[in-house]
C-alpha cells in the first residue's frame, strides 16, 4: 500500500485524506507530501502551520483572521484563487471544510495534477457528500449533477483513515473514483483493512487486503513508460 500510494504521488493522482477528528489525516498528508519530486514547485495552504516538508521548492501561505476592527481577513479561499497565479505544480491544501473546496476541484481540473488536501469524513461514500455540501457552501448555483461532474474528474483516490478504540490510527480503505453513471459517483476499493479481533489488551488486530481492482490509471501509466515502437526497415 505504501509502495502504491509513492507511485500515486508521483504519477501526479489527486488524493483527498479522509477521516474522522484525531484519525491522523494531516500526519498522513505531511508523508505524502514529502514524496513529491524535488524539482516540482509546492504550495501549501493551511489555517495553521502544521506540514513539516523539507523541500526545495516550497512556498508555505498560512491564513490570517481578521484584527479587531474586523479587517484584514486572509481565507483559505483566498489563498487558493491566488495560488493559481503563483506557477504551482502542486498545490497541497490542510484542509477543505467550506467554500474553498470548489476552488480546489477547480484547481485539481484546470491542470493542477497531483494535489492533495484532507476532509473530514467517517467514509469515502460520506466524503462525497460532505465534497458536494462544502461545493455548495461556496455560494454558486450550481446543479448537483455538475457538482458530482467535477468531483468525479477532479478526485482520482480517497485514503480513508480511523482510529480505534485501542488508539490505533489505521488506513481503512484506498478507494479510486471510477467516474460517473446514472448521475452517481462511481468508486472503486483497491485495498481494504479488515478488523479480525481484539486482543485481550484491547488492541485491535486485524489485516490488509486487496480487493482485486486494478487503478484505472496503470494502463495511462504504463503507455508513459513504454518505449516507443520501432519503424520496419525501409518505412518512414
Amino acid at each position: 500500500m505504501a509502495d502504491f500510494l509513492q507511485i500515486a504521488v508521483r504519477a501526479r493522482r489527486n488524493i483527498v485524506v479522509s477521516g474522522g477528528i484525531g484519525t491522523g489525516k494531516t500526519t498522513l498528508l505531511n508523508c505524502l507530501s514529502g514524496l513529491i519530486p524535488p524539482g516540482e514547485r509546492v504550495i501549501t495552504i493551511e489555517d495553521s502551520a502544521e506540514l513539516q516538508l523539507a523541500h526545495a521548492n516550497l512556498v508555505a501561505l498560512e491564513a490570517r483572521p481578521s484584527n479587531a476592527e474586523g479587517v484584514g481577513l486572509v481565507s483559505i479561499r483566498d489563498l487558493v484563487r491566488n495560488a493559481l497565479r503563483m506557477r504551482p505544480d502542486r498545490i497541497v491544501v490542510g484542509e477543505c471544510r467550506g467554500g474553498e473546496t470548489l476552488d480546489m476541484l477547480q484547481a485539481m481540473n484546470t491542470g493542477h495534477d497531483g494535489s492533495l488536501t484532507t476532509a473530514h469524513a467517517n467514509s469515502p461514500r460520506d466524503l462525497l457528500s460532505r465534497l458536494e455540501v462544502m461545493t455548495l457552501m461556496a455560494g454558486m448555483d450550481l446543479p448537483l449533477g455538475a457538482i458530482r461532474e467535477q468531483i468525479a474528474s477532479a478526485v482520482n483516490l480517497i485514503v480513508q483513515l480511523a482510529r480505534f478504540s485501542c488508539g490505533s490510527r489505521r488506513v481503512v480503505a484506498i478507494t479510486e473514483i471510477a467516474g460517473t453513471e446514472s448521475g452517481r459517483i462511481q468508486m472503486q476499493d483497491l485495498f481494504r483493512f479488515h478488523a479480525a479481533e481484539v486482543d485481550r489488551d484491547g488492541v485491535t488486530i486485524g489485516h490488509f487486503r486487496t480487493c482485486g481492482n486494478e487503478p484505472r490509471f496503470y494502463e495511462s501509466l504504463a503507455a508513459e513508460h513504454r518505449p516507443p515502437a520501432l519503424c520496419p526497415e525501409g518505412s518512414s
